[in-house]
């Protein structure tokens, strides 16, 4: 019978003599497993199919940069992880934040929440978020809706980014994303200037198509 994961003893990586972290993957899986089950209830678990997308977020996450070389990920973009509803990006993402440095921590913001939050406070909203020296993750990327303040219409997410990417190029701030939208829809939405500089400032992660709902 396995024995129970023990995250007192069975650590997610070892301090190597350079003081670099040294991660065994089993470990790491099973890290998440039990922080998974202690953020979102004893429900959650990793499931198997989901190991490869996994794979790619840790080493990118964990700054392991030959590893994200023969990934095909740029460790100088940041993450795109799209994927349809319900199989599981939002919560991924959230225990990424585990494995962070001080350097590439990062914040988890619903794209809905800014816009909701710029038709109450206006541009200074717009201001917060697109020069922040901070790491922003915008969750749900499409679900948000055009908004107004004092009559002014405005889709606050791609004024957001379209300054993100200025922040990227300038200062080389990275910006991460969650989306269930295919690469088209966010064309249509956002158009094909924003959806250019997208592709400068994301490694797009994808989970298949057919990737159940992990809610139901």
């Amino acid at each position: 019978m396995k024995k129970p994961y023990n995250p007192a003893t069975e650590k997610p990586f070892f301090i190597d003599e350079e003081g670099a972290r040294n991660y065994n993957f089993g470990n790491t899986i099973q890290f998440l497993q039990h922080k998974g089950k202690q953020r979102f209830g004893q429900n959650f678990k990793i499931q198997k199919e989901d190991l490869p997308i996994i794979s790619k977020l840790l080493v990118y996450f964990t700054k392991c940069d030959d590893l994200c070389k023969e990934k095909g990920i740029d460790p100088k973009k940041g993450i795109l992880l799209a994927g349809p509803i319900g199989c599981g990006k939002t919560s991924l993402m959230t225990l990424m934040t585990e494995f962070t440095f001080e350097i590439n921590r990062f914040f988890i913001r619903s794209s809905r929440a800014i816009a909701a939050e710029f038709h109450e406070e206006g541009y200074q909203v717009i201001q917060k978020y697109s020069w922040s020296p901070k790491i922003y993750c915008f969750d749900d990327l499409g679900v948000e809706q055009n908004t107004k303040y004092y009559g002014n219409e405005c889709n606050t997410i791609a004024e957001i980014l379209l300054n993100r990417y200025d922040l990227m190029i300038r200062q080389a701030y990275v910006t991460h994303a969650t989306t269930n939208l295919s690469a088209s829809d966010l064309e249509a939405l956002y158009g094909n200037r924003l959806r250019s500089r997208m592709r400068e400032m994301f490694n797009l992660i994808s989970f298949p198509n057919d990737t159940p709902d992990k809610r139901k």
